[in-house]
């Protein structure tokens, strides 16, 4: 019995056929992929400038006309929408700068414990602690802040303003008319402090899961590296797990940053704001935020108070991005700076 083989050429064609079907199929593939994942990122783009587009319609005329009787009253009797929007924006950056130095330090030397230091049962346990934490509401911090931390810590108030009333931070005294200084500390501990601390334990999760995730991701032949050259632990972190890892903490700590300017319910449930700008902690008089103060108020506005609040959402947004904007830039410099060396 004999076979048959067929051409050559026919042979050829075939297989040629086939892997050109193989071939098409895949690039249809790629490309649906490609269109999805660039429709994505176009979205974001489109998004970000629909809401800029319509913050900056609406706030506008909020932000050239002159104050009246049709807007919000404390915009009247400040004497403009700057003067009133400016100490906002300071109280909105202050908070969250308080928060940051005081969350800061903390997030960054929990993850060390748990990514170079802890047991791994340990380190399981927290940081799935850690992960439940990040996602608690706001509305339950301000809660706690208000009806426990605040109370607990105004003893502790009236001691630092008594004592340690010569650093202008904590200094709650006021000079009356005839001389005598009075007491202005804040009633149950409702501070600015107090705000800061309930923004720093909101924003510590965040920061603590992404450091100790860049932390992880550390070459292991780095720090096998610096142990073998006689470094101890702590100087293995400062020799290769610090360094490796900086754009990634610069990253989590603006993104903290971040959760801290836009946190709204926390702070109108603790601080007692007004539009104004000390950097007193203690007292009753503190600067509200920006995204509280909207809270606050826009139930209640209509009309051309409405668009003054939107206009105040305005440069909260401007706020928030420059924010990011400096944080892309460092990271960019410091990527840079690796690569050259």
């Amino acid at each position: 019995m004999s076979t048959q083989t067929p051409p050559a050429e026919q042979v050829g064609t075939e297989s040629d056929d086939s892997h050109s079907l193989v071939r098409s199929k895949a690039r249809y593939g790629d490309a649906l992929f490609s269109g999805i994942s660039s429709g994505s990122a176009l979205m974001i783009f489109v998004i970000l400038a629909a809401v800029a587009t319509f913050l900056t319609s609406q706030a506008l005329p909020a932000m050239t006309s002159e104050p009246d009787h049709t807007g919000l009253s404390e915009v009247s009797a400040l004497g403009g929408f700057w003067q009133w929007a400016l100490p906002l924006a300071f109280g909105t950056v202050w908070s969250a700068v308080l928060a940051m130095l005081m969350a800061v330090p903390l997030a960054v030397g929990i993850a060390l414990y748990l990514s170079h230091y802890a047991p791994r049962r340990v380190a399981r346990i927290f940081g799935y602690l850690i992960d439940l934490l990040a996602a608690v509401p706001s509305v339950v911090f301000g809660l706690w802040g208000l009806m426990v931390l605040a109370p607990t810590l105004h003893p502790f108030y009236k001691w630092l303003n008594e004592t340690m009333s010569w650093f202008p931070l904590f200094n709650a005294w006021q000079a009356r008319e005839d001389g005598e200084l009075r007491p202005v500390l804040a009633v149950g501990g409702q501070n600015m402090l107090t705000a800061a601390m309930v923004l720093a334990l909101m924003i510590t999760p965040i920061i603590t899961a992404l450091s100790r995730e860049v932390f992880l991701q550390t070459p292991l032949l780095h720090e096998e590296a610096s142990l073998a050259l006689g470094a101890t632990r702590w100087e293995m972190v400062k020799q290769a797990v610090l360094p490796f890892s900086r754009p990634g903490i610069i990253s989590a700590c603006m993104l903290g940053l971040g959760r801290a300017l836009g946190e709204t319910m926390a702070v109108a449930m603790i601080l007692p704001g007004k539009v104004l700008v000390t950097f007193k902690l203690l007292t009753y008089n503190n600067p509200n935020t920006i995204a509280a103060y909207i809270a606050q108020n826009f139930p209640e506005s209509e009309g051309f108070g409405k668009m003054q609040l939107i206009a105040a959402g305005l440069i909260l947004f401007i706020i928030t991005l420059v924010v990011n904007m400096i944080a892309r830039g460092i990271i960019a410099s410091r990527r840079e700076f690796s690569g050259a060396n």
